[in-house]
């Protein structure tokens, strides 16, 4: 396969793949939009942390562990989350209530993308910890006059930045025309957005210089982004939706506070998800959540494992659109269950490097596909009883973020029923080793209807070994 070559990666900035080169290979930074917690993480914002994820995996390997610093923010302040704290905790302070439930959904959140088999991010700022950031930001924006009070709101002022709009591709009259733009009498353009908004007694707040109130939803980004990765940074990444007028708007305020030509010099944007073939949405009943696929049996009348959910949201390239199905559900726990078969006599606690070239096709744009390709082949030389191919895929697994014992291990089994299993499994060893191959095969096949899938491989000293599995 040769030596691994640059990262290549898509900007959605200039919409070329474009060769990666760091600000600093010694402190490479890259920060991921991540949720609004007002209540269970659904499946959409699944994709963004694994496909993030695999990024920082990679990440790490070119330019070293302790070189890569990935932001991964909560969003802990929004009208729904009001809205939740208002009904849950009536008659509590609103800035005690959404601390309430925020921690509670946050909680939540880390423990489902923990099962996805994912990293933990370096920070995971909270924005309500990073008010005072935030106010910081406004006021230099309004001093370099690129905001504006009106009607007890500050304002961004488009108008005062020539080249808004470079992200998204949209220009002013777009925005004026379009329809998620609200027209309000006190701003000066329509597109103008809301830094900071007043609060009423009944809504959380925090003094400010422009009066009690709480930051609109676009400063906080900029200042947790700020706070942790500098004024300028490597890469900025969050779903296609996210585009505008989230990121657009980021750009803008980080840019026009701190006279830089960037925000961030790489833009990356995962695809959108549908489910069955139908937008995802609670009016059509397939509203699902990571919660209901991990913890519940909502999906396909059954729970999901979630390296399962972890290589199904993989199997497509990042930036196409992804069909959520039981049916893709299954292909991916045959492929996964594949290749932990095959990796099953790696050496154990062996510390070794990926196949260097499942490492190079990541590097063109995270091509996970032609990544299962490599593995493909890798896994079917360690079914031949290869070790050094079995070492390699196992290693290659966990690099990729899947572990070699999650779907193997029988932990639903009795002591009793395990120990049956191993006797019939070596009355089958015995079989073979007295060529008796029709009793061998007799005893698999009972075992098959058990729900027990046998695998023969040699052990170091070349004798005959066979593993077990549970299968559904």
């Amino acid at each position: 396969m040769g030596e691994p070559t640059i990262l290549r990666l898509y900007n959605t900035l200039t919409r070329t793949r474009e060769d990666f080169v760091p600000l600093d290979p010694y402190n490479v930074r890259m920060y991921v939009c991540g949720p609004t917690v007002y209540d269970y993480a659904h499946i959409g914002n699944a994709r963004p942390v694994i496909v993030f994820d695999l990024l920082f995996r990679l990440l790490r390997h070119l330019y070293g562990t302790g070189h890569v610093t990935y932001v991964r923010n909560i969003t802990d302040v929004d009208d729904k989350i009001n809205a939740r704290a208002a009904r849950d905790y009536p008659g509590l302070p609103l800035n005690e209530a959404i601390r309430k439930v925020t921690e509670k959904t946050a909680e939540q959140y880390f423990k489902d993308v923990k099962a996805l088999g994912t990293l933990e991010p370096t920070h995971q700022p909270r924005a309500t910890d990073n008010i005072e950031g935030m106010q910081s930001l406004i006021t230099q924006l309004i001093g370099s006059q690129h905001a504006y009070q009106a009607a007890g709101e500050v304002l961004f002022a488009v108008d005062s930045m020539p080249d808004y709009g470079q992200l998204s591709g949209r220009n002013l009259a777009d925005n004026v025309a379009g329809a998620r733009v609200a027209v309000d009498a006190h701003k000066r353009n329509p597109a103008d957005f809301v830094l900071w908004k007043q609060s009423s007694p009944e809504e959380p707040g925090w003094e400010s210089p422009w009066g009690r109130g709480r930051p609109g939803w676009h400063i906080e980004c900029s200042a947790m982004s700020e706070r942790y990765l500098g004024a300028v940074f490597d890469i900025h990444a969050g779903g296609l939706d996210l585009i505008f007028p989230h990121h657009e708007n980021e750009i803008a305020q980080s840019r026009c506070a701190h006279g830089t030509k960037v925000m961030a010099n790489y833009w990356l944007h995962n695809g959108f998800l549908q489910v069955e073939g139908q937008k995802m949405s609670k009016s059509l009943g397939n509203f699902i959540t990571m919660h209901d696929l991990l913890e519940t049996e909502k999906f396909g009348g059954r729970k999901w494992p979630g390296e399962v959910l972890r290589l199904a949201m993989l199997m497509t390239h990042y930036r196409e659109p992804i069909d959520f199905s039981v049916k893709r559900l299954e292909e991916a726990e045959q492929k996964l269950r594949d290749w932990q078969r095959a990796a099953s006599a790696a050496t154990k606690d062996a510390v070794s490097p990926p196949d260097p070239g499942v490492v190079e096709e990541l590097l063109d744009d995270l091509n996970f596909h032609r990544t299962t390709v490599v593995l493909d082949g890798i896994s079917r030389d360690a079914r031949k009883g290869d070790q050094s191919a079995a070492d390699v895929l196992g290693a290659s697994l966990e690099f990729l973020g899947f572990g070699l014992d999650s779907l193997l291990q029988p932990a639903s089994l009795s002591a009793d029923a395990s120990v049956d299993i191993e006797e019939a499994v070596n009355r089958r060893l015995a079989a073979l080793e007295a060529r008796d191959f029709a009793k061998a095969d007799s005893i698999r096949a009972e075992l098959l209807t058990q729900g027990v899938q046998l695998m023969d491989y040699k052990d170091e000293s070349g004798q005959r070994q066979t593993k077990w599995e549970l299968v559904r």
